[in-house]
């Protein structure tokens, strides 16, 4: 499997997701646009922090952590990526392509753009490289999870 092309592709998807949204509320804030009303929208934020809106304004700051904690995962993991299971280095290039995905946002426009809006559950937006750090996270512990238990039971 090639994990630095799922990191591409997912990379590319999450950069054109944003760029779609971008265009469509000409950099106007709050544009939205409802998909499922009063629970789920596309909205356009513009995210100067980081996740759920945290240390918002200080962009510089969280892009130099950012790149500082990239440096460090790969140059710490790359040793060892050899090692870990396919679905665990699965999980890793989605976690790379999330935070790929945000980290070219910081550098090129010095936000993030963030525009999938579940009104009612929370007030957070998000976006799909969000989505892939999440879902990466995922996968590494029901993998960690499912290898567990089959040592426990002997297989």
């Amino acid at each position: 499997m090639n994990y630095g092309m799922i990191i591409l592709v997912l990379t590319l998807f999450d950069q054109v997701t944003k760029y779609m949204i971008y265009q469509a509320a000409k950099g106007q804030v709050g544009f939205s646009i409802p998909i499922i009303k009063n629970f789920l929208h596309i909205t356009y934020v513009e995210n100067h922090g980081m996740i759920f809106g945290l240390a918002q304004g200080k962009i510089n700051l969280v892009t130099i952590f950012s790149t500082l904690l990239i440096i460090f995962i790969i140059f710490s993991e790359y040793k060892n990526f050899k090692d870990y299971t396919k679905w665990t280095k699965v999980g890793i290039s989605i976690i790379a392509a999330g935070a790929l995905g945000n980290m070219i946002d910081r550098v090129a426009r010095n936000f993030v753009i963030d525009m999938i809006d579940f009104r009612g559950i929370w007030n957070f937006v998000f976006n799909v490289a969000d989505m892939y750090v999440h879902i990466g996270i995922y996968i590494i512990v029901i993998d960690y999870l499912v290898r567990k238990y089959k040592m426990k039971k002997g297989k």
